[in-house]
């Protein structure tokens, strides 16, 4: 089978054509990226010597993916992946738009042409902010958990949220061209005849991953306490306590095998959160006590100023992929972050490499 990977030497598609290789399946890995990320570069060696072609190309140019050669499905992780993103002043909203959803029409118009089958990967973000923002949470064990002295909202749970949860705006920008993007390829795939899912993933982490903090806030958290970079708890009085899951890519990959095996399934389950769930949940103050377990003390500054779509907890329950796919992550919590400490004590200067000002 032929496999094209969008944005394969950012983490993500990194991880995930290096996965598949390494499972010797077969498959014809292929990708392309346009380089502008810090640190993407340095994967194109790798992927190269695993024997996956590169081309170079970018996703907001139509013109670029006609060249490309013919695939039997696509894979997309390439996104500005920050809900940050066009709303921080360093970042263009038109920009932003054009790469996640404009990108997104280019390859489904690519998946028309050549009867390729399209797996998004999504986010957490495409759920609605008024109601995760309004959730009464409390603090266990320095971490927030919905409160349970009172009703919770449609779709939520000590689990996480379901699919079911309210995906209504404001989403952020980020989110809604992520949302936009579902939408699109579900009636592309209905329009058009190939098979389509999509898999909203839970915050995505592991070695390697780029040093920013709105993109990857565990390696980033992990690679500047080890670095001694000023950190802050922003936000929910400075303590800390909001509360992100956590999923390593590779942990992707038996799910996509499944999918790409299996394309004829009810188009009622062709969406499915994909995460670690509560189980791998975790505060900043208790990514903090992790870090200063591995490295010893650091300071991090107290900051109650909020920021815009900030959120108290977001989990995601991944209970109908499990029932779907019989799909759940291998990799917990601890064996992610000592893989990223790792990765830092061997490259120190990761942070200057992959977010430079």
């Amino acid at each position: 089978m032929r496999i094209l990977i969008s944005g394969i030497c950012g983490f993500v598609g990194s991880t995930l054509a290096k996965t598949l290789r390494a499972a010797n399946s077969g498959h014809e890995i292929f990708g392309f990226d346009n380089f502008i990320r810090p640190g993407s570069e340095g994967n194109r060696a790798e992927l190269k010597a695993l024997g996956v072609k590169l081309f170079h190309a970018d996703l907001r140019a139509a013109s670029d993916l006609e060249t490309l050669p013919a695939a039997d499905w696509v894979i997309d992780a390439a996104a500005n992946p920050s809900v940050l993103a066009g709303v921080d002043g360093k970042t263009s909203s038109r920009q932003l738009v054009e790469h996640n959803l404009g990108g997104t029409i280019n390859l489904l118009e690519y998946c028309k042409t050549h009867k390729a089958g399209f797996i998004l990967l999504s986010t957490s973000r495409v759920y609605s902010i008024a109601p995760l923002a309004n959730l009464k949470v409390t603090a266990v064990d320095e971490a927030f958990v919905p409160a349970t002295n009172s009703p919770l909202p449609g779709g939520v749970s000590a689990a996480g949220l379901d699919e079911s949860f309210a995906t209504t705006a404001p989403i952020s920008l980020y989110g809604s061209t992520k949302l936009a993007s579902e939408a699109l390829a579900l009636e592309y795939g209905a329009t058009f005849s190939f098979p389509v899912f999509i898999n909203r993933c839970g915050v995505l982490a592991g070695a390697g991953q780029f040093g920013r903090a709105d993109q990857g806030i565990f390696a980033y958290w992990i690679n500047s306490w080890r670095a001694k970079r000023p950190l802050k708890y922003l936000g929910f009085g400075g303590l800390g306590h909001q509360v992100r899951d956590c999923l390593h890519p590779r942990d992707l990959v038996p799910l996509l095998e499944k999918q790409l095996a299996a394309p004829k399934i009810s188009s009622a389950d062709r969406i499915a959160n994909v995460s670690g769930g509560a189980a791998s949940a975790m505060s900043l103050k208790q990514l903090s006590n992790w870090c200063h377990q591995r490295f010893g003390a650091h300071p991090v500054i107290a900051d109650g100023t909020p920021r815009p779509f900030d959120i108290a907890w977001i989990v995601l329950d991944s209970a109908r992929a499990q029932k779907i796919w019989d799909w759940r992550p291998a990799l917990g919590t601890p064996a992610i972050l000592e893989e990223i400490a790792r990765h830092a004590d061997q490259n120190p200067g990761w942070l200057d490499l992959s977010a430079p000002l």
